[in-house]
């Protein structure tokens, strides 16, 4: 074995968003194209020689092929070890895990999250720091930076490594452990959650159905709640991890997961339902004909918390990211603990729970996680609901309206146009900001437009800030409108509308979201000229 350094061009093209770097699939396997940026990750965190790294993915299509030339690049680097799922597999959240319980210096998660997988479809790659959440953008500027400049990288030449069995081989100085990829990770839920009620809970005739979408999800699931839990043998759907995720979206949605809401609102429903996403950080949660949005999700886990083993303490506070609901902001203000509202992306969290300032968070795009770990968690937020509802002995529908009766209703849906040209896309954005001063005081029916604004943070932890995060207007009476524009997708751009309306009226709860939403949503269409500036008469998804 030898280390080769190879000589290479830049791309121009590797900056790293919020969740890494994600291109298609043809476009990772140019010549050199995914080791020029793993060499800049290399180059960028400055690992001391002998450094442990945590390394695994998703599954998808290029998984297997990407982690045997990055343990390649590694053992040319000086790590002196990295822990790789066992067939390349780590859920995001258990790769957190993994990072956190055996303190290693970072990792690599391959992963493009919710996106479509496949020879031609999506693949992703990201850092993840020593305390197991995503790289902060001084890193990843950092990455970006050595990315343009790049000239060579090093790499080992040596056979690929068995990634099937567990244990330990050596990959020139370096060693390779094989871990089992749910060990670790189903450890810590049994710590945080009270599984004898859960069994008891699933033993008394309780049905659930678990869409694991054909992603990574399906090992943790089958493990957890059929094994650990009881649940009866094929309460887990779709549970073998595929490249191609089944030739389905793996979204976590009620467009995505068709299969499962088809059971959940069939004859014969179970009483609990829900789905997770491609690398396992996202999760919906649905009740027999009930579907839970994931802001009052939040908002109900942190009404509910003292009842879970793990945060009987109580919370610390709570985080939302802008465009979710205010929903967990009024169960906050009845704790008397601070709720956080930061832009989009788990780093922004993994600050604040750093720092010891929050317990709970969330965002609106079925992602909710906790201090267990640093990125959200699927999973997790599974078996939290199933907790709560073995403690209170209450279906999913009437503790989610019953917290709807103490708080209120915030009426909430979120409609994605994808794949739009980003020039139509930008077009809206710049004629809503253009339009600012002309829509405040404005008024549309009931409502009156308060205030607009691009939405800005100041990290209250290391006092950065972060600017151009999404368009905000502001009813007099509560309600919002938000545009945003997603860096999720991997061509043409994602334009997401968000909108709310806060209900105290118990006797208007019953109300479908998109009746209820309906003045708010002709108010977005007319004043952002979405449908003839993107030449789209209806969103891709409504959830």
């Amino acid at each position: 074995m030898s280390i080769r350094t190879v000589s290479t061009q830049p791309y121009a093209d590797q900056k790293p968003g919020t969740s890494g770097l994600r291109k298609k699939v043809p476009v990772f396997q140019q010549p050199h194209y995914l080791e020029n940026f793993v060499q800049s990750i290399f180059d960028s965190i400055n690992a001391p020689q002998g450094a442990t790294l945590v390394l695994g993915g998703d599954g998808r299509f290029y998984n297997r092929t990407a982690i045997q030339i990055i343990l390649k690049m590694a053992a040319a680097n000086g790590f002196g070890k990295v822990l790789v799922g066992r067939g390349g597999i780590l859920s995001t959240p258990a790769a957190s895990c993994v990072i956190r319980k055996h303190k290693t210096f970072g990792g690599i998660i391959l992963s493009a999250s919710h996106n479509p997988g496949g020879p031609k479809e999506d693949f992703g790659i990201k850092y993840n720091s020593g305390n197991g959440g995503p790289a902060t953008e001084t890193v990843t500027e950092a990455i970006f930076a050595k990315s343009k400049a790049l000239s060579s990288y090093k790499i080992l030449d040596a056979a690929d490594v068995a990634l099937d069995m567990l244990g330990i081989s050596a990959l020139g100085d370096m060693q390779v452990q094989v871990i089992d990829p749910v060990s670790d990770y189903a450890e810590l839920m049994e710590s945080l959650f009270d599984f004898a009620a859960i069994r008891a809970l699933l033993k008394s005739g309780f049905k659930i159905k678990f869409d694991a979408m054909h992603a990574v999800n399906g090992p943790y699931a089958k493990d957890i709640i059929e094994n650990r839990l009881g649940a009866t043998t094929g309460s887990v759907m779709n549970a073998v991890p595929l490249e191609d995720f089944g030739g389905g979206h793996p979204d976590p949605n009620l467009t995505y997961a068709h299969d499962l809401v088809e059971i959940m609102y069939g004859d014969d429903a179970p009483d609990f339902g829900a789905a997770s996403d491609g690398d396992g950080d996202r999760n919906m949660i649905l009740g027999k004909h009930f579907f839970v949005t994931p802001s009052d999700s939040l908002a109900l886990l942190a009404a509910n918390a003292t009842l879970v083993p793990g945060y009987k303490q109580g919370l610390a506070g709570i985080a939302r990211s802008m465009p979710t609901s205010a929903a967990a902001d009024r169960v906050a203000l009845a704790l008397n603990i601070p709720c956080y509202e930061t832009p989009t992306g788990w780093k922004f969290f993994g600050n604040l729970m750093d720092a010891g300032k929050v317990t709970l968070c969330g965002e609106e795009s079925f992602g909710t996680g906790s201090n267990h770990v640093r990125e959200k968690d699927g999973l997790w937020a599974v078996l939290f609901w199933l907790n709560i509802v073995a403690a209170r002995k209450q279906s999913v529908e009437s503790i989610t309206r019953e917290h709807w009766a103490k708080y209120g209703r915030n009426f909430y849906s979120r409609y994605d146009y994808e794949g739009l040209p980003t020039e139509a896309a930008n077009g809206v954005m710049s004629h809503l900001r253009d339009s600012f001063g002309a829509l405040a005081g404005k008024q549309f029916g009931k409502y009156t437009i308060k205030t607009c604004d691009d939405f800005s943070y100041t990290d209250p932890v290391d006092g950065s800030v972060s600017k151009n995060q999404g368009i905000r207007i502001l009813f007099s009476d509560g309600s919002r409108i938000i545009f945003r524009l997603s860096g999720t997708g991997t061509e043409g751009a994602t334009l997401r509308v968000y909108l709310e309306a806060f209900e105290a009226d118990t006797a208007r709860h019953h109300l479908d979201a998109q009746a209820a939403l309906k003045e708010l949503i002709s108010i977005a269409l007319r004043v952002s000229e979405l449908q003839s500036r993107t030449g789209r008469d209806k969103p891709t998804v409504i959830t």
